[in-house]
């Protein structure tokens, strides 16, 4: 029966029970703990009875959502099935319990009924004894939808109160996804498969030097990878290093959400963390003086990049400063000046090496003439494709210049999503005084959610950028000059040209003698060149060119 023949009916004195309809129930529970599924059975049997015991109606199947919230609709599979199954002309008519089964969002309830009007379908909030099918219903929706919504306030500032009360009984909160651990009644237990890479991590970066990427490749080999199956990421193996919890402190209050309507989520500074010791509820899986050795190294290193970065100067004494790692280590080489009979020659050698001598590393030296023969070899290959150079260089500051208004256009997204809200709640305003109709409600409220998916998108995407940022900017046009006349190469390499096409130079020793290999890095190419440095005594060293890596 369609919608204009069930409202004659209605206004001639009859009920609903007594018009022939196609009749549906929606029932939902918020949480997937037993006593919930109990009652989530006990919906789905009194709605399917009293529809079948009405000899006017005729039963189509229910739609059912087990343990999700009704803040949003996105992940309501069910509820979004239910809406296209409408849109069919399926059923005529939807029972639910109350409205916060639909959605706790005024918008969203209001959107949703009177899109399953537009479809001919009425629905009956039993519990609110609401029946959208009655001229009286959009009215009173409104007040019992933002009734809900501000439960929901409510509810999320109770939950921030059990968050704080439990962070001071030292319960552990947060997800289970934490390496070395799992959770059980709010401690965490060691998962000792997981913690000896806990502790192999430790070892490495502390005792062995390793820098995060070559830690991350290591763990790669041994097939130790994350969720989506890929290597480590630095910032994981950063975050792991950082973390009180492996010394057996506890820590919380480490991120807040902007807002209880939304899940992005603030990510508080770590001297606004709750830390103290707790071994009971977070058994340690490093002793306390290895993590604090692990951090000072991390706090050190960090602060030297953020200083030489905001001095212009990190790494740039020398041509190849911070560009010649040690295969071994993960460790820059540092420059040297070797003396020999034959007259001085300047050198790099690895930091391990000229600190700790040859029995904590024996990585080759590696001599300037040696880098810049291999140097002056991918030069002398890029001279044919000088255009295409000059685009691809240009392309990488000018995004590394972009990085650096990140902050800016985090700012900005998040005032757009500000905006959109109002917009919302506007346009909400315009349809409950029927302003505009169904159909531009509906259509204006789609562009603004949208709007909103897409710059919390946005948000997350610049708030990964932004830890990837390590300072890197410059100047597009000074970059453009020089590079364009270092590719003429007439006076030969030089540190610009350098700095501008190499990432780095990887050392790795061979079983010949005196046989070193190179593994250049460029930042134009996603794979290594290789090279094959042969020294002879009394003579300057070949530098054969190999294959890609």
């Amino acid at each position: 029966m369609d919608l204009y023949s069930i409202r004659r009916e209605l206004n001639s004195g009859k009920s609903i029970y007594d018009i022939p309809m196609r009749v549906t129930y929606y029932a939902r529970v918020s949480t997937e703990k037993d006593e919930q599924l109990h009652s989530l059975s006990a919906q789905i049997k009194y709605y399917s009875d009293m529809i079948k015991q009405n000899s006017n109606w005729k039963f189509v199947e229910g739609y059912i959502d087990e343990g999700l919230s009704a803040t949003s609709v996105k992940k309501r599979e069910s509820f979004l099935t239910m809406i296209e199954d409408a849109k069919s002309g399926k059923f005529d008519f939807v029972i639910t319990k109350e409205i916060s089964r639909f959605s706790r969002n005024t918008v969203d309830s209001i959107q949703y009924t009177q899109q399953l009007l537009t479809c001919g379908v009425g629905v009956l909030f039993q519990s609110d004894n609401i029946n959208t099918l009655l001229p009286d219903s959009e009215l009173r929706l409104t007040i019992m939808s933002s009734i809900a919504q501000d439960e929901v306030r409510k509810i999320s500032e109770r939950v921030r109160f059990g968050f704080r009360r439990a962070i001071e009984k030292g319960s552990v909160l947060g997800n289970n996804k934490i390496w070395g651990y799992k959770k059980d009644n709010g401690k965490l237990v060691i998962v000792e498969e997981e913690a000896e890479i806990i502790r192999e991590i430790f070892d490495m970066y502390v005792n062995r030097h390793f820098g995060m990427r070559v830690i991350s490749r290591v763990l790669g080999e041994k097939g130790i990878k994350n969720s989506r199956n890929n290597d480590l990421a630095a910032s994981t193996i950063r975050n792991i290093i950082s973390n009180p919890k492996y010394k057996g402190y506890y820590c919380g209050n480490k991120t807040q959400k902007y807002d209880y309507r939304h899940n992005a989520r603030k990510y508080i500074e770590p001297g606004e963390w709750v830390v103290y010791e707790d071994k009971e509820n977070v058994p340690p899986i490093v002793s306390e003086e290895l993590w604090e050795r692990a951090n000072r190294i991390l706090n050190k290193r960090g602060t030297a990049i953020k200083e030489a970065a905001a001095a212009g100067a990190y790494n740039n004494r020398y041509r190849y400063s911070g560009k010649i790692i040690c295969m071994n280590h993960g460790t820059s080489y540092h420059h040297k000046i070797y003396r020999y009979k034959s007259g001085v020659r300047e050198a790099w050698q690895c930091k391990v090496y000229t600190e700790k001598g040859k029995s904590a590393c024996d990585s080759p030296a590696v001599y300037t003439t040696e880098s810049d023969e291999a140097m002056k070899k991918i030069c002398g290959d890029m001279i044919a494709q000088k255009a295409d150079i000059i685009r691809d260089l240009i392309k990488i500051y000018a995004d590394a210049a972009g990085r650096s208004t990140i902050e800016r256009e985090l700012a900005q997204y998040r005032l757009n999503i500000n905006d959109l809200m109002k917009k919302k709640d506007r346009l909400l305003e315009l349809s409950i005084q029927g302003r505009i109709s169904d159909d531009e409600f509906e259509y204006r409220n789609n562009l603004f959610n949208a709007g909103i998916e897409e710059a919390e998108d946005k948000i997350r995407q610049l708030e990964e950028d932004r830890e990837k940022n390590k300072g890197i900017a410059g100047m597009i046009s000074t970059f453009r000059e020089l590079i364009s006349s270092e590719l003429d190469f007439e006076e030969g390499i030089s540190d610009g040209m350098v700095d501008a096409i190499l990432d780095r130079i990887e050392v790795k020793k061979t079983d010949r003698k005196n046989v070193v290999q190179l593994y250049v890095y460029l930042k134009t190419e996603d794979k290594a060149r290789l090279f094959l440095v042969k020294r002879k005594r009394g003579s300057e060293a070949s530098v054969c060119a190999g294959s890609y890596t």
